[in-house]
């Protein structure tokens, strides 16, 4: 057998990797090294089988040559596998290549989402007024969203085309004034605290959506009065929209306040002159204040004969969008970049 032609015959075909594509190259060595060294119908460990073919006194000597025809077939792979390695890093390396004297557009820091920054304005006017910042559960029992806060079953507030319900007894929160009920029976008046946070009701529109974001406020003291509201909403609005904005106030109903009123502000579109965002009448409502009925303090089992109190709350998405002129809440809540980036910051 010729063990020199077998080796020079491998070597051969090992060679013509370098002719071909990583991919194939690589499927062709798997190839080659199967035909010589494969357990089954591999050359080299074919040989070994036959040395019992071989007269007795040459064995050893015709063993000892597949030995050495072995390890050079397998010196030589070793050898081919390290370049098939090198050639493939090398590709790699091609394919992440980076070019770093190339400009690369300026990085553009972003900023605070226009409800976040309305929020956070918000909180910091009603802090600066001594208003400690108080929280709740988003998931809320229906005595500590309704029944404490003078609504009764029954209550037109209660319709399903208003609340989400869990059960009967559980439901997203549709506004932060249980946050206000949960303080009054863990806490001793006075007490003075804004309630800011995520609400749910069914609704969506260009001017709703199901979930939004609320602050309510809460005041309770002795000689509370319904001026110290107006002074602490008027002053709030003008820190917030300017100092020059005019604010009124309407009678209105809300069954946790007695007397209810509403709160516009003259128009920030057209400065009071009419236009389609106040539909023609120069004022804005922004949101709703009251002093806390007699009910919603005996059912947090405060003296009403000693304590007073007063209660206000305002949509944060309708503060924003009038604060940025902007037409649709959706807006608010699709994260388009390119509306995004239209605000400045320019609210704290």
């Amino acid at each position: 057998m010729d063990l020199n032609g077998i080796l020079n015959k491998f070597k051969e075909e090992i060679e013509k990797i370098k002719e071909k594509e990583l991919r194939e190259a690589k499927k062709f060595f798997e190839e080659v090294k199967v035909r010589y060294l494969g357990r089954k119908e591999g050359i080299i460990p074919n040989l070994f089988k036959k040395i019992k073919e071989v007269p007795p006194e040459k064995r050893k000597e015709f063993g000892q040559k597949i030995n050495l025809l072995k390890q050079e077939v397998e010196k030589t792979l070793k050898e081919y596998q390290n370049l098939l390695k090198e050639i493939e890093k090398e590709e790699k390396l091609k394919k992440e290549y980076t070019d770093i004297t190339v400009k690369f557009k300026e990085f553009e820091a972003g900023s605070l989402h226009p409800i976040t920054k309305t929020l956070n304005r918000i909180v910091e006017i009603f802090t600066n007024m001594g208003f400690a910042v108080a929280d709740g559960p988003e998931i809320e029992l229906d005595f500590y969203n309704f029944e404490a806060l003078n609504i009764p079953k029954g209550h037109p507030a209660r319709e399903m085309q208003d609340t989400f319900y869990i059960t009967k007894e559980i439901l997203p929160r549709t506004h932060t004034s249980p946050i206000q009920v949960r303080t009054m029976l863990s806490q001793k008046p006075p007490i003075q605290i804004i309630a800011p946070g995520k609400v749910y009701r069914r609704d969506s529109d260009p001017t709703h959506t199901p979930m939004f974001h609320q602050v309510e406020g809460l005041l309770i003291d002795e000689k509370v009065t319904f001026t110290d509201l107006m002074g602490i909403l008027d002053l709030f609005l003008k820190e917030f929209f300017g100092e020059n904005t005019k604010v009124r106030f309407r009678p209105s109903y809300f069954p946790f306040t007695e007397p209810s009123a509403e709160v516009d502000i003259g128009c920030v579109i057209c400065n009071g002159k009419g236009c389609r965002v106040c539909k023609g009448t120069g004022w804005l409502e922004v949101l709703g204040c009251g002093m806390v009925h007699e009910n919603v303090l005996k059912n947090a089992n405060i003296d009403v004969n000693k304590y007073q109190g007063f209660a206000f709350g305002m949509g944060v998405e309708r503060l924003a969008m009038l604060k940025y002129g902007i037409d649709d809440i959706r807006l608010l809540f699709e994260n388009d970049i390119r509306f995004l980036k239209q605000f400045k910051p320019i609210l704290a």
